[in-house]
């Protein structure tokens, strides 16, 4: 399935109907007088956020969607019909903009959730609206309102609690899979992860928790370099990120902070967000560079910093409980 996490459409809300002109005539009634009925509304269009859907692939190639028109009223003061709505449904974690004014329109976070983002025009009134004791016979009828029509742009910002970052090959990819039962593709060459990675973990509750393997941050990621770019909006979202760091890179620190300084060049709440320090792959060093690399980072910063193998599933009993114990203290 391919990850398409932007997507830009023109939507287009129904005309309304337009009202008549028309006058009831029947045998036996001598002063029948107008009956033109209003025309109906036009339908509008709906974004509802559904929670099968993971990526905005169906407006990968259709990008024009139009509610139908209302129709026409009829005689004996008979309302038209009103339009029928078109409903598009969306990943839960879309936001929608206005491509012309770049306002924020609708957040559609949870399942179900709607957004109107295309108004149905009003119906036409038929004659019999303009009937008074100055006009007993009016032939004036109003034509339907048209719909909004709007160009927007939807992006998709993944629904995860826990966010794991780092460098290409520090493992991100090999712990989602440990932790949970996604099965992400792992090899040993950078950008092997080419799409977020999302896995569900459980709690000791039993309720689970959404963890998202983001793909591609190298230096200049917040300018386009590599697939940063693409990818550092999934991060806004995390309340808690998992930051690993390869032990055996020639400068794990460097690795680190090439890392911070992409989320402050990005946003910089997200360098502010909570992180915990994960030192990767202590399987292939001895204690005593495990005991000078942590010793590193704590003089750099106040964070959780843990040593586990990934691909060992060594002490990730550990990692998790400081997950869980992080995200009580967190706000919803």
């Amino acid at each position: 399935m391919q990850f398409i996490d932007q997507a830009e459409i023109e939507v287009i809300a129904g005309k309304g109907g337009d009202g008549i002109v028309a006058f009831r005539r029947e045998k036996y009634v001598p002063a029948g007088g107008p009956s033109g009925g209003n025309g109906g509304r036009g339908g509008s269009v709906i974004l509802e956020a559904d929670e099968n859907l993971q990526t905005l692939l169906d407006f990968r190639y259709n990008h024009s969607f139009k509610a139908e028109d209302g129709k026409r009223g009829g005689p004996k003061n008979k309302t038209g019909a009103n339009g029928r709505d078109r409903a598009l449904r969306v990943p839960c974690g879309t936001i929608v903009y206005d491509l012309d004014t770049e306002e924020m329109i609708a957040d559609l976070v949870y399942h179900q959730q709607q957004a109107c983002v295309a108004q149905g025009g009003k119906g036409g009134l038929g004659n019999r609206h303009f009937l008074s004791n100055h006009n007993r016979a009016p032939e004036k009828a109003l034509p339907g309102l048209p719909g909004e029509e709007r160009r927007l742009r939807l992006e998709l910002k993944l629904l995860a609690e826990v966010g794991i970052i780092g460098l290409p090959n520090a493992g991100k990819s090999t712990l989602i899979s440990a932790l949970s039962s996604a099965r992400p593709k792992v090899a040993d060459y950078p950008f092997t992860t080419l799409v977020p990675n999302l896995g569900i973990v459980r709690k000791p509750s039993g309720d689970g928790t959404v963890f998202a393997d983001i793909p591609g941050l190298i230096a200049g990621a917040h300018q386009g370099v590599g697939l940063g770019h693409e990818f550092l909006r999934h991060i806004e979202r995390t309340k808690i990120l998992i930051h690993v760091i390869d032990i055996t890179a020639e400068a794990p620190l460097q690795d680190y902070q090439t890392i911070q300084d992409e989320l402050l060049a990005y946003k910089p709440s997200l360098a502010e967000r909570q992180q915990i320090i994960v030192l990767n792959k202590v399987d292939a060093v001895d204690e005593e560079i495990e005991a000078d690399v942590k010793a590193q980072f704590a003089s750099v910063t106040h964070e959780p910093i843990l040593l586990i193998s990934a691909v060992a599933r060594s002490r990730l009993d550990e990692l998790l409980n400081q997950v869980w114990e992080m995200l009580e203290l967190v706000p919803s």
